[in-house]
């Protein structure tokens, strides 16, 4: 009897499942980055000022994981929406009328994942004084997140100092959204110095996290014209979602194999046509991207690699150090209040779990 076209995936998977297995087997989880960094950040910054900076980050994030793991996804994605509009400042933290976190991208950031930064700058502070800017430790947090979930241990430069004012909207418009196809991703990337290699691990950042219908729905009947998502999986996705009108309740991990583990199952899930957003599965299927995800796919310590250099680049992405800036003592406020924000100001959270780098629409 012929094999059904169903089962070609699944086959495939399970043997991409035994050679990767074997990669893993005989590489190391720690990954060591020699690249070259911005002015003003140093591998060694706090070693006087704060010496135990990265115990206390890494302390406070293992103990918030071991409650809720979904904290992990919560901070990659604060990250990406920190440091791709305007750079990594810490702007995307600040609260009130004229915060980004009022834009339809921002508006899904997870609470939790917000509140655990500011908790951890006051631990920090209390140890060694307002020495340690909150992009800092949204970095260290973000790079702990990735390591407590079973990703690559590695090392991240820091100095960074807090922004002035939240990116406008214009900028944070510039986060790319899940129905983006790689064409227009690699645009999005390339506008912030971003190449393909770097897209396509950090878009592997989609091994852990959630996202609600309607950053999917394109992918959904009637929607759906083509043949890129497998059958049984975009049934099982449809009868989810119809119970969602609004789209904003309902919501699936974007891994299906391992959601709480940072590894390179997401690449799994994109060769048997299992990736949730229209961004993840194209990557698999466009030329321009499609050996690098299989590469990822075949050998986990080719993407942890990769993922790092890519983590690290963004990382320094329009950085403030030295004197610009400022170090604040109070996350989601200014130090002063000649800028219009406010930390009495309330978000609307009432669907804060999408997670990952793609913005939700």
């Amino acid at each position: 009897m012929a094999r059904s076209s169903s089962s070609r995936p699944v086959a495939a998977v399970q043997l991409l499942v035994a050679i990767s297995a074997l990669c893993a087997a005989l590489s190391s989880a720690t990954v060591t980055v020699n690249e070259p960094i911005a002015n003003g950040l140093s591998w060694s910054f706090y070693d006087v000022s704060c010496p135990y900076v990265e115990d206390i980050v890494s302390w406070h994030v293992t103990e918030a994981l071991r409650r809720d793991i979904g904290i992990a996804a919560g901070l990659i994605r604060i990250f990406f929406h920190d440091c791709f509009p305007q750079g990594c400042d810490a702007s995307v933290l600040l609260s009130g009328p004229n915060s980004e976190q009022i834009e339809i991208p921002n508006r899904t950031l997870r609470p939790a994942a917000l509140k655990l930064i500011d908790h951890i700058r006051a631990a920090v502070h209390a140890a060694c004084g307002p020495t340690v800017s909150c992009a800092d430790i949204t970095t260290l947090a973000t790079r702990d997140a990735v390591v407590a979930s079973g990703g690559p241990l590695f090392d991240v430069p820091l100095g960074r100092r807090d922004g002035l004012a939240p990116a406008s909207s214009d900028l944070v418009g510039t986060l790319p959204a899940p129905f983006f196809n790689v064409p227009k991703l690699i645009e999005a990337f390339k506008n912030r110095s971003l190449d393909k290699a770097d897209l396509v691990a950090l878009s592997g950042a989609h091994t852990v996290g959630r996202g609600h219908c309607a950053s999917f729905s394109d992918r959904l009947p009637p929607n759906a014209d083509d043949d890129t998502m497998d059958p049984a999986f975009r049934q099982k996705l449809a009868a989810k979602c119809a119970s969602d009108p609004s789209g904003n309740v309902v919501s699936q991990v974007l891994d299906v194999r391992t959601p709480n583990a940072f590894d390179n199952k997401y690449y799994f899930d994109l060769i048997a046509r299992q990736g949730l957003f229209k961004s993840d599965q194209g990557l698999i299927n466009h030329p321009d991207t499609m050996r690098t995800a299989i590469r990822f796919a075949l050998n986990q310590a080719a993407f942890f690699d990769q993922f790092t250099r890519s983590f690290v680049k963004m990382s320094q992405m329009d950085v403030l150090t030295g004197t610009a800036g400022e170090i604040r003592l109070n996350c989601s406020v200014r130090n002063t209040a000649s800028v219009d924000i406010s930390s009495s100001a309330q978000l609307d959270t009432a669907a804060g779990d999408d997670e990952g780098l793609a913005a939700d629409a």
